[in-house]
Protein backbone atom coordinates (compact mmCIF):
# COMPACT_ATOMS: atom_id res chain seq x y z
CA UNK A 1 0.00 0.00 0.00
CA UNK A 2 2.88 2.25 0.77
CA UNK A 3 4.31 1.78 -2.52
CA UNK A 4 1.19 2.36 -4.25
CA UNK A 5 1.18 5.24 -2.81
CA UNK A 6 4.12 6.19 -3.37
CA UNK A 7 4.01 5.60 -6.68
CA UNK A 8 0.93 8.04 -7.06
CA UNK A 9 2.80 10.75 -5.68
CA UNK A 10 5.50 10.36 -7.92
CA UNK A 11 3.17 10.50 -11.44
CA UNK A 12 1.13 13.54 -9.38
CA UNK A 13 4.43 14.98 -9.63
CA UNK A 14 5.53 14.38 -12.91
CA UNK A 15 1.49 15.92 -14.20
CA UNK A 16 2.89 18.72 -12.40
CA UNK A 17 6.02 18.92 -13.77
CA UNK A 18 4.81 18.30 -17.28
CA UNK A 19 2.08 21.36 -16.42
CA UNK A 20 4.32 23.96 -14.99
CA UNK A 21 7.14 23.28 -17.62
CA UNK A 22 3.86 24.01 -20.48
CA UNK A 23 2.88 27.09 -18.04
CA UNK A 24 5.11 29.70 -18.86
CA UNK A 25 5.31 32.87 -16.31
CA UNK A 26 3.82 35.01 -18.71
CA UNK A 27 0.86 32.86 -19.16
CA UNK A 28 0.32 32.57 -15.77
CA UNK A 29 -0.42 36.23 -15.46
CA UNK A 30 -2.42 36.37 -18.51
CA UNK A 31 -4.75 34.03 -17.02
CA UNK A 32 -4.77 35.95 -13.65
CA UNK A 33 -5.91 39.28 -15.10
CA UNK A 34 -7.85 37.87 -17.48
CA UNK A 35 -9.93 35.40 -15.15
CA UNK A 36 -9.33 37.85 -12.21
CA UNK A 37 -9.92 41.74 -13.57
CA UNK A 38 -11.47 41.05 -16.67
CA UNK A 39 -13.67 44.47 -18.27
CA UNK A 40 -14.34 41.71 -21.21
CA UNK A 41 -18.21 42.37 -19.98
CA UNK A 42 -17.84 46.04 -19.31
CA UNK A 43 -16.56 46.68 -22.28
CA UNK A 44 -19.00 44.56 -24.60
CA UNK A 45 -22.13 46.55 -22.48
CA UNK A 46 -20.42 50.10 -23.54
CA UNK A 47 -20.62 48.33 -27.11
CA UNK A 48 -23.72 46.39 -27.34
CA UNK A 49 -25.85 48.05 -25.01
CA UNK A 50 -24.67 51.48 -25.09
CA UNK A 51 -24.20 51.54 -29.14
CA UNK A 52 -25.81 48.93 -30.61
CA UNK A 53 -25.69 47.09 -33.92
CA UNK A 54 -23.22 48.20 -36.77
CA UNK A 55 -24.31 48.41 -40.18
CA UNK A 56 -21.27 48.94 -42.68
CA UNK A 57 -21.30 52.86 -43.12
CA UNK A 58 -23.77 53.38 -40.54
CA UNK A 59 -24.51 56.49 -38.03
CA UNK A 60 -23.48 53.93 -35.61
CA UNK A 61 -20.62 52.40 -36.85
CA UNK A 62 -18.89 55.51 -36.89
CA UNK A 63 -19.99 56.63 -33.54
CA UNK A 64 -18.51 52.22 -32.75
CA UNK A 65 -14.93 53.38 -34.17
CA UNK A 66 -14.59 56.37 -32.58
CA UNK A 67 -15.35 54.32 -29.49
CA UNK A 68 -12.61 51.78 -30.24
CA UNK A 69 -10.00 54.22 -31.40
CA UNK A 70 -10.12 55.94 -27.56
CA UNK A 71 -10.97 52.49 -26.04
CA UNK A 72 -7.48 51.41 -27.60
CA UNK A 73 -5.68 54.29 -27.15
CA UNK A 74 -6.37 54.22 -23.44
CA UNK A 75 -4.88 50.93 -23.34
CA UNK A 76 -1.75 52.41 -24.39
CA UNK A 77 -1.36 50.85 -27.50
CA UNK A 78 0.55 52.83 -30.18
CA UNK A 79 -0.26 53.01 -34.23
CA UNK A 80 -4.37 53.15 -33.50
CA UNK A 81 -5.96 54.12 -36.59
CA UNK A 82 -8.53 54.03 -39.35
CA UNK A 83 -7.49 52.49 -42.58
CA UNK A 84 -10.38 53.10 -45.26
CA UNK A 85 -11.57 51.36 -48.29
CA UNK A 86 -14.18 52.39 -50.97
CA UNK A 87 -17.48 50.50 -50.09
CA UNK A 88 -20.62 52.43 -51.73
CA UNK A 89 -23.45 53.62 -49.66
CA UNK A 90 -24.08 53.61 -46.03
CA UNK A 91 -27.68 53.42 -44.76
CA UNK A 92 -29.68 54.28 -41.42
CA UNK A 93 -32.80 52.56 -39.73
CA UNK A 94 -34.31 55.44 -37.79
CA UNK A 95 -37.58 53.43 -36.98
CA UNK A 96 -40.30 50.77 -38.80
CA UNK A 97 -43.67 49.92 -38.07
CA UNK A 98 -45.58 47.34 -40.28
CA UNK A 99 -49.18 46.38 -39.18
CA UNK A 100 -52.28 44.37 -40.69
CA UNK A 101 -54.48 46.63 -41.10
CA UNK A 102 -57.83 44.46 -42.86
CA UNK A 103 -59.99 41.79 -41.93
CA UNK A 104 -58.27 42.70 -38.46
CA UNK A 105 -55.63 45.21 -36.76
CA UNK A 106 -52.65 43.09 -35.25
CA UNK A 107 -48.99 44.78 -35.05
CA UNK A 108 -46.68 42.77 -37.04
CA UNK A 109 -43.14 41.96 -36.08
CA UNK A 110 -41.01 43.12 -38.86
CA UNK A 111 -38.04 44.74 -39.98
CA UNK A 112 -37.06 46.77 -43.37
CA UNK A 113 -34.21 44.87 -45.62
CA UNK A 114 -31.19 46.40 -45.36
CA UNK A 115 -30.56 49.07 -47.92
CA UNK A 116 -33.88 49.34 -49.38
CA UNK A 117 -35.67 52.90 -50.25
CA UNK A 118 -38.09 53.94 -47.25
CA UNK A 119 -41.61 54.23 -47.59
CA UNK A 120 -41.80 58.29 -47.37
CA UNK A 121 -44.76 58.18 -44.82
CA UNK A 122 -47.29 54.89 -44.08
CA UNK A 123 -47.91 52.88 -47.22
CA UNK A 124 -51.12 50.99 -47.12
CA UNK A 125 -52.12 48.24 -50.18
CA UNK A 126 -53.55 44.98 -50.51
CA UNK A 127 -51.27 42.26 -50.84
CA UNK A 128 -50.80 39.70 -53.25
CA UNK A 129 -48.87 36.36 -53.00
CA UNK A 130 -46.43 35.55 -55.39
CA UNK A 131 -43.70 33.23 -54.65
CA UNK A 132 -40.88 34.17 -56.79
CA UNK A 133 -36.73 33.05 -56.54
CA UNK A 134 -36.08 32.90 -59.96
CA UNK A 135 -36.58 35.19 -63.42
CA UNK A 136 -38.50 32.21 -64.99
CA UNK A 137 -41.35 33.07 -62.53
CA UNK A 138 -41.87 36.79 -63.38
CA UNK A 139 -44.25 35.68 -66.13
CA UNK A 140 -46.90 33.81 -64.32
CA UNK A 141 -47.66 37.39 -62.25
CA UNK A 142 -47.73 40.07 -64.92
CA UNK A 143 -50.61 41.88 -64.99
CA UNK A 144 -51.52 40.79 -61.56
CA UNK A 145 -49.13 42.96 -59.11
CA UNK A 146 -49.87 46.40 -59.60
CA UNK A 147 -51.21 48.80 -57.03
CA UNK A 148 -49.72 45.97 -54.50
CA UNK A 149 -47.34 44.73 -51.27
CA UNK A 150 -46.37 41.06 -52.97
CA UNK A 151 -44.85 38.99 -50.47
CA UNK A 152 -42.48 37.17 -52.89
CA UNK A 153 -41.27 34.25 -50.70
CA UNK A 154 -43.09 30.32 -50.54
CA UNK A 155 -45.26 30.24 -46.90
CA UNK A 156 -44.05 26.60 -46.41
CA UNK A 157 -44.69 25.51 -42.85
CA UNK A 158 -44.41 25.97 -39.17
CA UNK A 159 -41.17 23.61 -37.62
CA UNK A 160 -40.02 22.72 -34.30
CA UNK A 161 -36.65 22.03 -34.07
CA UNK A 162 -35.19 18.96 -33.38
CA UNK A 163 -32.20 19.45 -31.35
CA UNK A 164 -31.85 21.71 -28.37
CA UNK A 165 -31.13 24.90 -29.38
CA UNK A 166 -28.30 25.61 -26.89
CA UNK A 167 -25.45 23.41 -27.08
CA UNK A 168 -21.69 22.48 -26.25
CA UNK A 169 -19.53 20.64 -28.65
CA UNK A 170 -18.36 16.91 -27.71
CA UNK A 171 -14.60 15.71 -28.32
CA UNK A 172 -16.40 13.40 -30.72
CA UNK A 173 -17.57 16.59 -33.35
CA UNK A 174 -14.56 18.25 -32.72
CA UNK A 175 -12.64 14.98 -34.18
CA UNK A 176 -14.45 14.98 -37.24
CA UNK A 177 -13.21 17.99 -38.37
CA UNK A 178 -9.55 16.34 -37.71
CA UNK A 179 -9.16 15.19 -41.58
CA UNK A 180 -7.54 16.37 -44.56
CA UNK A 181 -10.16 17.70 -47.22
CA UNK A 182 -9.36 17.11 -50.45
CA UNK A 183 -9.83 20.66 -52.62
CA UNK A 184 -12.73 21.54 -54.13
CA UNK A 185 -13.64 23.55 -56.55
CA UNK A 186 -17.11 24.39 -57.98
CA UNK A 187 -17.46 27.59 -59.92
CA UNK A 188 -21.52 27.09 -59.12
CA UNK A 189 -21.13 27.02 -55.90
CA UNK A 190 -18.42 30.16 -55.66
CA UNK A 191 -20.83 32.27 -57.52
CA UNK A 192 -24.17 31.45 -55.45
CA UNK A 193 -23.95 34.64 -53.17
CA UNK A 194 -23.70 36.91 -56.18
CA UNK A 195 -26.30 34.99 -58.44
CA UNK A 196 -28.34 35.65 -55.47
CA UNK A 197 -27.95 39.28 -55.56
CA UNK A 198 -28.51 39.34 -58.79
CA UNK A 199 -31.55 37.90 -59.09
CA UNK A 200 -32.72 40.28 -56.25
CA UNK A 201 -32.12 43.34 -58.43
CA UNK A 202 -34.22 41.31 -61.34
CA UNK A 203 -36.82 41.22 -59.06
CA UNK A 204 -37.10 44.65 -58.11
CA UNK A 205 -36.94 46.03 -61.26
CA UNK A 206 -39.63 43.12 -62.41
CA UNK A 207 -41.86 44.55 -59.43
CA UNK A 208 -41.20 48.07 -60.41
CA UNK A 209 -42.41 47.61 -63.70
CA UNK A 210 -45.34 46.03 -62.95
CA UNK A 211 -46.47 48.92 -60.26
CA UNK A 212 -46.07 47.24 -57.31
CA UNK A 213 -45.36 49.52 -54.42
CA UNK A 214 -43.55 47.46 -51.58
CA UNK A 215 -41.82 43.70 -51.29
CA UNK A 216 -42.44 42.32 -48.25
CA UNK A 217 -40.28 38.93 -47.82
CA UNK A 218 -40.81 36.28 -45.35
CA UNK A 219 -37.65 35.74 -42.21
CA UNK A 220 -35.84 32.59 -42.49
CA UNK A 221 -36.27 30.87 -39.60
CA UNK A 222 -39.53 30.56 -36.80
CA UNK A 223 -39.37 32.18 -33.46
CA UNK A 224 -40.79 35.57 -34.08
CA UNK A 225 -37.35 36.22 -35.36
CA UNK A 226 -36.54 38.63 -38.10
CA UNK A 227 -32.80 39.63 -39.62
CA UNK A 228 -32.84 42.47 -42.50
CA UNK A 229 -30.15 41.29 -43.96
CA UNK A 230 -29.76 42.94 -47.61
CA UNK A 231 -27.10 43.88 -50.40
CA UNK A 232 -25.44 47.01 -50.45
CA UNK A 233 -25.60 49.25 -54.27
CA UNK A 234 -24.86 52.31 -55.51
CA UNK A 235 -26.96 55.21 -56.42
CA UNK A 236 -27.19 54.19 -59.71
CA UNK A 237 -28.31 50.55 -59.27
CA UNK A 238 -30.04 51.68 -55.98
CA UNK A 239 -33.50 49.22 -55.36
CA UNK A 240 -36.70 51.08 -56.23
CA UNK A 241 -39.36 49.55 -53.87
CA UNK A 242 -39.06 49.69 -50.25
CA UNK A 243 -39.10 45.67 -48.82
CA UNK A 244 -39.73 44.65 -45.17
CA UNK A 245 -39.13 41.13 -43.63
CA UNK A 246 -42.00 39.72 -41.68
CA UNK A 247 -41.13 37.42 -38.96
CA UNK A 248 -42.88 33.99 -40.21
CA UNK A 249 -45.13 32.98 -38.18
CA UNK A 250 -47.17 36.91 -39.27
CA UNK A 251 -45.91 36.20 -43.08
CA UNK A 252 -47.38 32.51 -43.07
CA UNK A 253 -50.55 34.12 -41.10
CA UNK A 254 -51.14 36.92 -43.93
CA UNK A 255 -50.66 34.10 -46.83
CA UNK A 256 -53.76 31.89 -45.04
CA UNK A 257 -55.84 34.92 -45.52
CA UNK A 258 -54.80 36.15 -48.33
CA UNK A 259 -55.72 32.55 -49.73
CA UNK A 260 -59.23 32.36 -47.82
CA UNK A 261 -60.25 35.18 -49.77
CA UNK A 262 -60.34 37.50 -46.99
CA UNK A 263 -58.11 40.36 -49.26
CA UNK A 264 -55.35 41.78 -46.44
CA UNK A 265 -54.31 45.00 -46.19
CA UNK A 266 -50.66 46.25 -45.15
CA UNK A 267 -49.71 49.19 -43.66
CA UNK A 268 -45.66 49.70 -43.74
CA UNK A 269 -43.44 52.59 -42.29
CA UNK A 270 -40.11 52.72 -43.16
CA UNK A 271 -38.19 55.34 -41.95
CA UNK A 272 -34.93 54.78 -43.22
CA UNK A 273 -32.02 57.02 -45.05
CA UNK A 274 -29.33 56.46 -47.19
CA UNK A 275 -25.91 58.15 -46.29
CA UNK A 276 -24.04 59.23 -49.44
CA UNK A 277 -21.09 61.27 -47.89
CA UNK A 278 -18.25 59.36 -47.22
CA UNK A 279 -18.30 56.42 -49.42
CA UNK A 280 -14.90 54.74 -47.85
CA UNK A 281 -15.65 51.96 -44.66
CA UNK A 282 -12.74 51.83 -42.13
CA UNK A 283 -11.04 49.34 -40.37
CA UNK A 284 -9.16 50.13 -37.17
CA UNK A 285 -5.62 49.08 -36.31
CA UNK A 286 -3.78 48.87 -33.47
CA UNK A 287 0.38 47.67 -32.14
CA UNK A 288 1.68 46.57 -29.41
CA UNK A 289 4.90 47.16 -30.59
CA UNK A 290 7.85 44.55 -30.58
CA UNK A 291 11.28 44.76 -29.14
CA UNK A 292 12.96 43.47 -32.86
CA UNK A 293 11.67 45.41 -35.63
CA UNK A 294 13.13 42.83 -38.26
CA UNK A 295 10.90 40.15 -36.78
CA UNK A 296 7.80 41.33 -38.12
CA UNK A 297 4.61 40.49 -36.95
CA UNK A 298 1.39 38.50 -36.33
CA UNK A 299 -2.28 39.78 -35.80
CA UNK A 300 -5.70 38.75 -34.17
CA UNK A 301 -9.18 40.22 -35.53
CA UNK A 302 -12.78 40.15 -35.50
CA UNK A 303 -15.09 41.66 -37.61
CA UNK A 304 -16.79 44.85 -35.98
CA UNK A 305 -19.78 45.45 -38.24
CA UNK A 306 -23.08 43.38 -37.75
CA UNK A 307 -26.75 43.70 -39.15
CA UNK A 308 -29.00 45.90 -37.99
CA UNK A 309 -32.03 43.40 -36.39
CA UNK A 310 -29.99 43.14 -32.99
CA UNK A 311 -26.91 44.84 -31.07
CA UNK A 312 -24.74 42.43 -32.79
CA UNK A 313 -23.37 41.36 -29.76
CA UNK A 314 -22.25 37.72 -30.97
CA UNK A 315 -21.45 38.33 -34.37
CA UNK A 316 -19.17 39.29 -33.26
CA UNK A 317 -19.25 41.75 -30.95
CA UNK A 318 -18.33 38.89 -29.00
CA UNK A 319 -15.16 38.42 -31.22
CA UNK A 320 -14.53 41.98 -31.61
CA UNK A 321 -14.48 42.11 -26.77
CA UNK A 322 -12.27 39.13 -26.92
CA UNK A 323 -9.62 40.68 -29.58
CA UNK A 324 -9.82 44.12 -27.59
CA UNK A 325 -9.73 42.47 -24.05
CA UNK A 326 -6.86 40.38 -25.35
CA UNK A 327 -4.88 43.49 -26.25
CA UNK A 328 -5.41 45.46 -22.71
CA UNK A 329 -4.41 42.21 -20.60
CA UNK A 330 -1.39 42.27 -22.83
CA UNK A 331 -0.62 45.88 -22.30
CA UNK A 332 -1.82 46.04 -18.67
CA UNK A 333 1.03 43.23 -17.83
CA UNK A 334 3.39 45.05 -19.60
CA UNK A 335 4.28 42.20 -21.80
CA UNK A 336 7.66 43.02 -24.59
CA UNK A 337 7.51 40.65 -27.52
CA UNK A 338 10.03 40.69 -29.95
CA UNK A 339 7.31 40.61 -32.49
CA UNK A 340 4.81 43.41 -32.84
CA UNK A 341 1.20 42.12 -31.96
CA UNK A 342 -1.59 43.71 -33.87
CA UNK A 343 -5.25 43.68 -32.95
CA UNK A 344 -7.76 44.57 -36.39
CA UNK A 345 -11.43 45.18 -36.22
CA UNK A 346 -12.72 44.97 -39.91
CA UNK A 347 -15.21 46.80 -41.99
CA UNK A 348 -17.74 45.17 -43.98
CA UNK A 349 -17.28 41.66 -43.24
CA UNK A 350 -20.68 40.93 -43.57
CA UNK A 351 -21.33 42.21 -47.12
CA UNK A 352 -18.64 40.08 -48.46
CA UNK A 353 -15.06 40.00 -45.99
CA UNK A 354 -14.14 43.25 -47.25
CA UNK A 355 -12.19 44.71 -44.63
CA UNK A 356 -10.20 41.96 -44.11
CA UNK A 357 -9.59 41.39 -48.31
CA UNK A 358 -8.75 45.27 -48.75
CA UNK A 359 -6.30 44.50 -45.88
CA UNK A 360 -4.60 41.75 -47.74
CA UNK A 361 -4.93 43.71 -50.91
CA UNK A 362 -3.39 46.83 -50.00
CA UNK A 363 -0.33 45.40 -47.60
CA UNK A 364 0.23 41.86 -48.40
CA UNK A 365 -0.29 40.41 -51.67
CA UNK A 366 -2.39 41.36 -54.61
CA UNK A 367 -5.07 39.45 -57.15
CA UNK A 368 -6.30 41.18 -60.33
CA UNK A 369 -9.40 42.98 -58.90
CA UNK A 370 -12.56 42.47 -59.71
CA UNK A 371 -14.66 46.22 -58.39
CA UNK A 372 -18.60 46.41 -57.58
CA UNK A 373 -20.82 49.14 -56.71
CA UNK A 374 -19.33 52.32 -55.31
CA UNK A 375 -16.19 50.59 -56.58
CA UNK A 376 -15.73 47.93 -53.64
CA UNK A 377 -13.51 45.04 -53.92
CA UNK A 378 -15.56 42.07 -54.93
CA UNK A 379 -13.41 39.69 -53.22
CA UNK A 380 -15.69 36.53 -53.79
CA UNK A 381 -14.76 37.34 -57.79
CA UNK A 382 -11.26 37.96 -56.58
CA UNK A 383 -10.31 35.59 -54.55
CA UNK A 384 -10.85 33.12 -57.84
CA UNK A 385 -8.23 35.70 -60.15
CA UNK A 386 -4.41 34.84 -60.63
CA UNK A 387 -1.53 35.52 -60.67
CA UNK A 388 -1.27 36.06 -56.70
CA UNK A 389 1.67 38.92 -56.10
CA UNK A 390 3.53 39.26 -52.93
CA UNK A 391 3.72 42.68 -51.67
CA UNK A 392 6.60 44.56 -49.92
CA UNK A 393 5.52 43.75 -46.84
CA UNK A 394 4.17 40.09 -47.58
CA UNK A 395 6.79 38.28 -45.29
CA UNK A 396 6.40 40.83 -42.08
CA UNK A 397 3.10 38.99 -41.52
CA UNK A 398 3.70 35.34 -39.59
CA UNK A 399 0.35 34.47 -38.39
CA UNK A 400 -2.96 35.57 -38.28
CA UNK A 401 -5.81 34.16 -35.37
CA UNK A 402 -9.54 35.02 -36.30
CA UNK A 403 -12.41 34.76 -33.93
CA UNK A 404 -15.96 35.12 -35.36
CA UNK A 405 -18.10 32.57 -34.07
CA UNK A 406 -20.18 33.72 -31.34
CA UNK A 407 -19.41 33.71 -27.56
CA UNK A 408 -18.63 30.60 -27.21
CA UNK A 409 -15.94 28.92 -25.03
CA UNK A 410 -12.49 27.95 -27.30
CA UNK A 411 -11.87 24.61 -27.66
CA UNK A 412 -8.87 24.53 -29.98
CA UNK A 413 -8.04 26.35 -33.46
CA UNK A 414 -8.27 24.87 -36.94
CA UNK A 415 -5.67 24.26 -38.70
CA UNK A 416 -7.02 24.80 -42.73
CA UNK A 417 -4.84 21.80 -43.89
CA UNK A 418 -1.65 23.40 -43.05
CA UNK A 419 -0.22 20.02 -41.00
CA UNK A 420 3.48 21.60 -40.51
CA UNK A 421 1.68 23.90 -38.27
CA UNK A 422 -0.26 21.35 -36.05
CA UNK A 423 2.76 21.42 -33.78
CA UNK A 424 3.56 24.38 -33.31
CA UNK A 425 0.00 25.49 -32.80
CA UNK A 426 -0.44 22.65 -30.12
CA UNK A 427 2.43 23.81 -27.98
CA UNK A 428 1.20 27.54 -28.30
CA UNK A 429 -2.25 26.16 -26.40
CA UNK A 430 -0.95 23.64 -24.54
CA UNK A 431 -0.73 26.29 -21.53
CA UNK A 432 -4.46 26.73 -21.37
CA UNK A 433 -5.70 23.21 -21.62
CA UNK A 434 -7.42 22.58 -18.03
CA UNK A 435 -9.31 26.09 -19.50
CA UNK A 436 -10.52 23.75 -22.32
CA UNK A 437 -8.40 24.77 -25.41
CA UNK A 438 -6.59 21.59 -25.98
CA UNK A 439 -7.96 20.76 -29.79
CA UNK A 440 -5.86 21.87 -32.93
CA UNK A 441 -7.77 19.57 -36.23
CA UNK A 442 -6.59 19.52 -39.77
CA UNK A 443 -9.60 20.64 -41.48
CA UNK A 444 -10.87 24.13 -42.58
CA UNK A 445 -13.46 26.01 -41.65
CA UNK A 446 -15.17 29.43 -43.72
CA UNK A 447 -17.15 32.27 -43.42
CA UNK A 448 -14.58 34.40 -41.41
CA UNK A 449 -11.78 36.89 -42.59
CA UNK A 450 -9.27 34.18 -41.87
CA UNK A 451 -10.29 33.04 -45.67
CA UNK A 452 -8.48 36.19 -46.88
CA UNK A 453 -5.29 36.04 -45.40
CA UNK A 454 -4.87 31.56 -46.36
CA UNK A 455 -5.89 32.63 -49.80
CA UNK A 456 -2.43 34.40 -50.03
CA UNK A 457 -0.65 31.53 -48.15
CA UNK A 458 -0.51 32.76 -44.95
CA UNK A 459 -0.77 31.58 -42.43
CA UNK A 460 -4.67 32.30 -41.14
CA UNK A 461 -6.90 30.51 -38.21
CA UNK A 462 -10.33 30.77 -36.84
CA UNK A 463 -10.69 29.28 -33.27
CA UNK A 464 -13.39 26.14 -32.67
CA UNK A 465 -16.09 27.46 -30.32
CA UNK A 466 -18.41 25.91 -28.54
CA UNK A 467 -21.92 26.81 -30.54
CA UNK A 468 -24.22 27.74 -28.06
CA UNK A 469 -27.07 29.22 -29.58
CA UNK A 470 -25.11 30.74 -32.46
CA UNK A 471 -26.43 29.53 -35.55
CA UNK A 472 -30.02 28.15 -34.33
CA UNK A 473 -31.68 31.73 -33.34
CA UNK A 474 -29.06 34.37 -32.00
CA UNK A 475 -27.04 34.66 -35.68
CA UNK A 476 -27.87 37.93 -37.10
CA UNK A 477 -31.00 37.81 -35.88
CA UNK A 478 -33.11 40.42 -33.85
CA UNK A 479 -32.72 38.63 -30.55
CA UNK A 480 -28.80 38.92 -31.09
CA UNK A 481 -28.15 41.01 -28.06
CA UNK A 482 -25.96 41.00 -25.17
CA UNK A 483 -28.18 38.48 -22.93
CA UNK A 484 -26.99 35.38 -25.52
CA UNK A 485 -23.02 36.35 -24.58
CA UNK A 486 -21.67 34.36 -21.90
CA UNK A 487 -19.41 35.81 -19.72
CA UNK A 488 -17.34 32.84 -18.93
CA UNK A 489 -16.54 31.88 -22.28
CA UNK A 490 -15.54 35.36 -23.37
CA UNK A 491 -13.24 35.54 -20.45
CA UNK A 492 -12.21 32.02 -21.25
CA UNK A 493 -11.57 33.53 -25.00
CA UNK A 494 -9.56 36.40 -24.15
CA UNK A 495 -7.15 34.68 -22.44
CA UNK A 496 -6.15 31.71 -24.68
CA UNK A 497 -5.62 34.41 -27.01
CA UNK A 498 -4.15 36.73 -25.67
CA UNK A 499 -1.81 33.46 -24.12
CA UNK A 500 -1.21 32.48 -28.01
CA UNK A 501 -0.52 35.48 -29.48
CA UNK A 502 2.11 35.99 -27.52
CA UNK A 503 3.16 32.96 -27.57
CA UNK A 504 3.38 33.52 -31.76
CA UNK A 505 4.95 37.10 -31.19
CA UNK A 506 8.39 35.29 -28.79
CA UNK A 507 8.96 32.27 -30.54
CA UNK A 508 11.87 31.58 -32.32
CA UNK A 509 10.16 29.52 -35.06
CA UNK A 510 7.79 30.71 -37.47
CA UNK A 511 4.58 29.02 -38.86
CA UNK A 512 5.25 27.32 -41.79
CA UNK A 513 3.45 28.65 -45.06
CA UNK A 514 1.62 26.68 -47.70
CA UNK A 515 2.66 27.56 -51.03
CA UNK A 516 1.34 30.48 -52.90
CA UNK A 517 -1.96 29.53 -54.76
CA UNK A 518 -2.07 29.00 -58.56
CA UNK A 519 -5.15 28.53 -60.94
CA UNK A 520 -6.58 25.33 -59.51
CA UNK A 521 -7.86 22.56 -61.92
CA UNK A 522 -11.29 21.42 -62.48
CA UNK A 523 -12.34 18.91 -59.24
CA UNK A 524 -13.13 16.39 -61.77
CA UNK A 525 -11.14 17.31 -65.20
CA UNK A 526 -13.08 14.69 -66.98
CA UNK A 527 -16.42 16.45 -66.41
CA UNK A 528 -18.66 17.62 -69.05
CA UNK A 529 -21.10 20.41 -68.84
CA UNK A 530 -22.92 23.05 -71.08
CA UNK A 531 -20.85 25.46 -72.27
CA UNK A 532 -21.86 29.42 -70.88
CA UNK A 533 -23.75 31.47 -72.79
CA UNK A 534 -22.03 34.43 -74.89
Amino acid sequence: MTRFNSLLLTSAALLLASAASAATPDSARIVDEGMNRSQVMLTAHELMDGIGPRLTISTNMRKAEDWAIAKLTSYGLTNVHREGFDFGRGWDLVSSSVRLASPRPIQLTAIPVAWTPPTNGTLRAPVVVAPMDRPEHFAAYRGKLSGKIVLVSLPGEGSEPATAPFRRLTSEEIARDDKFQVPHFDPEEENGFLKRIDFYRQLDKFLAQEGALAIARKARRDGKLVFGEGYQHSIADAPKLPAVELAAEDYRRITRMAKMGENPVLEINSDVRYLDGDGKAYNIIADLPGTDPKAGYVMAGAHFDSWVAGDGASDNGAGSVVVMEAARILRQLGVRPKRTIRFALWSGEEQGLYGSANYVQQHLASRPATYGPGHNLLWDETIRSYPVTPLAGYGALKAYFNIDNGSGKVRGIYAEGNAAAVPMLREWLSPFAAMGATEVVAGPTTGTDHETFQAVAIPGFQFIQDPLDYESRVHHSSIDTLDHMKADDLRQASVVLAGLLLEAANSDKELPRPPLPTQPLPSDPFHYDYPEPK
